[in-house]
């Protein structure tokens, strides 16, 4: 993966030195970890899959209500939520097809095996940490841009259609167009 677009004036990836890249252990303290902003969103990664050998991932979420994010699916990818604070309303098609949503309040879990076209749409105030088939934590930084504060307010960044074609395309992950879920 490369970060060409997010490097420093030296050349070295805008994250490099804030996880160690391998597995050894560490610990980061609050506000710590690769920052990203996406949309609205901010993705903080606080344990990548290079530190995992490729096993999972670990990032968190801080997000403002909003629209549904786009229903899309990750071919090779497992991603849960869990919802430190706040609610958002998950939707899922089941393997029968069965469209289906529930809202996550604080403290609920939800799961979506790869594969299974899935959206959200954050209802209040949350923040969410996510656990993911590792590399895929990635996936925020290529789609979103740096910030160095997670706790800043910075405007929303909305990636052109090339740079959400080519995120979609390294992580093995599709955009449903035309996905039209039930009206809870």
């Amino acid at each position: 993966m490369s970060f060409e677009y997010l490097a420093r004036l030296d050349g070295t990836p805008a994250w490099e030195g804030v996880l160690p890249g391998r597995p050894e252990p560490f610990v980061l303290e609050a506000g710590e970890g690769e920052h990203s902003k996406l949309f609205v969103d901010t993705f903080s990664v606080l344990l990548s899959g290079d530190e995992t050998e490729g096993q999972f991932g670990v990032f968190t979420s801080t997000c403002p209500p909003g629209d549904i994010i786009p229903t899309h699916r990750h071919d090779d990818t497992h991603e849960t939520f869990y919802v430190l604070d706040g609610a958002i309303r998950l939707f899922l098609q089941q393997r029968d097809g069965e469209k289906v949503s529930q809202v996550l309040r604080t403290g609920d879990f939800g799961f979506v095996p790869a594969g299974i076209p899935h959206a959200y749409r954050v209802e209040e105030p949350t923040r969410l940490m996510g656990v993911c088939s590792g590399g895929f934590e990635r996936f925020f930084q290529a789609m979103g841009t740096l910030v160095d504060d997670p706790q800043a307010d910075t405007p929303p960044f909305v990636p052109d259609g090339p740079r959400m074609g080519a995120a979609a395309q390294r992580y093995n992950m599709e955009f449903l167009h035309g996905f039209e879920w039930p009206t809870p």
